[in-house]
């Protein structure tokens, strides 16, 4: 009896976005916020584009996921594996205000979550079981960030330029920015909203850094 073929598997278009998304999440990042990092229109990655007003499939270009992979620090391997994984499993988080961060007991020296004042929520899996959520009150931080965002901070995740991180200063201040550089002497942050000045730290005003590693918009 002859040897029947393999079945092979086709790359779906429901799998490239999907994928798409996953990278933009991983990134602490919107669809939207990911094509404005790569250097794209806005709503190149809108879920509303995906499809076109007759029905038909409209699949990313190769230039705009190459340029969405250059914007995350990502290989072509690394977007293969996304393709690939499965639904990410949801973990329970501690969640709290953004507006209350900077209240005394909120975190301890490590930047974990500590005290009173937290509530549970179910969120995709950050991989790091000191994860929290912050949840972002008023628009101070437009047009990364709007009001009720929800932010899941991982302390254990490594950070990269180019990162949206959570940073705790010794004085007590907490803010949301985007790292620029950092050294041995000072931390470079980068304003999320464009009116509000950047900001360098001296190294020893820093409490602790935590990275964003996902949002819901």
């Amino acid at each position: 009896m002859a040897k029947q073929p393999k079945a092979q598997r086709v790359l779906t278009h429901g799998q490239v976005w999907t994928a798409l998304d996953r990278l933009a999440e991983r990134s602490g990042l919107s669809p939207s916020g990911l094509a404005k990092r790569a250097g794209l229109d806005p709503t190149t990655f809108n879920k509303s584009k995906r499809i076109t007003v007759d029905g038909r499939e409209r699949w990313p270009s190769t230039e705009s996921l190459a340029k969405a992979l250059a914007a995350t620090n990502s290989s072509i391997d690394h977007f293969v594996q996304l393709i690939g994984d499965g639904a990410r499993t949801a973990q329970s988080v501690p969640r709290l205000s953004f507006a209350r961060a900077a209240s005394d007991g909120t975190f301890d020296d490590s930047g974990f979550p500590s005290g009173k004042g937290w509530d549970q929520v179910a969120l995709p899996s950050a991989h790091d079981e000191h994860a929290y959520a912050l949840e972002i009150s008023g628009d101070q931080m437009r047009p990364a960030f709007r009001d009720g965002d929800i932010i899941v901070v991982s302390p254990g995740t490594p950070i990269r330029r180019g990162d949206r991180v959570v940073v705790k200063t010794r004085a007590g201040e907490v803010m949301v920015k985007e790292l620029k550089r950092r050294t041995a002497k000072a931390l470079e942050l980068q304003s999320l909203n464009p009116s509000h000045v950047d900001r360098t730290l001296a190294a020893g005003e820093v409490a602790w850094i935590a990275r964003i590693v996902w949002v819901s918009q």
